[in-house]
């Protein structure tokens, strides 16, 4: 059973969360909160698989609230928002969120998402994602990280986190390089010990900002 706290300052927003994810035999939302400062207190109690978190709340919001949340290793966190290019959003990632979704994402998708999440991956296949890191690493590519630290990658490891960085799945990435999905994953773990990375998000963040891929490249 995957356990799921939802944060979001709208009750209502709430409640359409909980009848969702309520549906599934293998979810169960264990509480609630309406700002960031409860949600942190909430995560170190409850101790849920996943926060599903609104990145924009009084009190304090969800990018701080995402921080403290991993720091303290309490859960996974996965943001919604209402907006598809939101500088918390990517400010929550690099924070440590899982993954990031619009809340108008259909319910099969949200489902889907927290299930991965849950499993220890993460969510940053939609183009959405791709568009934020887009338009906020751009301008900045090459300058916040020192390409060498991709030097301990082997050429297919390389090869493997392009790919990662442009939003392809690893049955995607299997079929792509005539792999197996078992030795993607096997690549992909190898590709986060080495660079000392906690998931496919922060893998994808670290190609843009070294310049490994291209602000815009599909």
């Amino acid at each position: 059973m995957v356990r799921v706290l939802l944060v979001d300052d709208q009750e209502l927003m709430r409640m359409g969360f909980r009848m969702v994810l309520d549906a599934q035999d293998d979810l169960e939302v264990v509480g609630e909160a309406g700002n960031g400062a409860d949600a942190v207190e909430l995560a170190g109690r409850l101790r849920p698989d996943v926060v599903l978190m609104d990145v924009r709340m009084p009190v304090l919001d969800g990018v701080e609230a995402t921080r403290r949340i991993v720091a303290a290793d309490s859960a996974k966190v996965l943001v919604m928002t209402t907006f598809d290019l939101d500088e918390y959003a990517l400010s929550a990632l690099r924070n440590g969120a899982s993954g990031f979704l619009l809340k108008d994402t259909p319910p099969e998708s949200l489902v889907t998402a927290v299930r991965s999440v849950a499993s220890g991956d993460a969510v940053v296949a939609p183009s959405v994602t791709k568009r934020l890191l887009d338009r906020f690493l751009g301008e900045r590519v090459g300058e916040l990280r020192d390409p060498a630290v991709l030097d301990v990658l082997t050429d297919r490891e390389r090869e493997v986190l392009v790919l990662v960085a442009k939003g392809l799945s690893n049955s995607e990435i299997a079929g792509k390089l005539f792999l197996s999905e078992a030795t993607v994953k096997t690549h992909l773990g190898r590709i986060l010990s080495k660079l000392d990375l906690r998931d496919r998000v922060q893998a994808v963040v670290l190609a843009y900002e070294t310049g490994l891929v291209k602000p815009g490249e599909a």
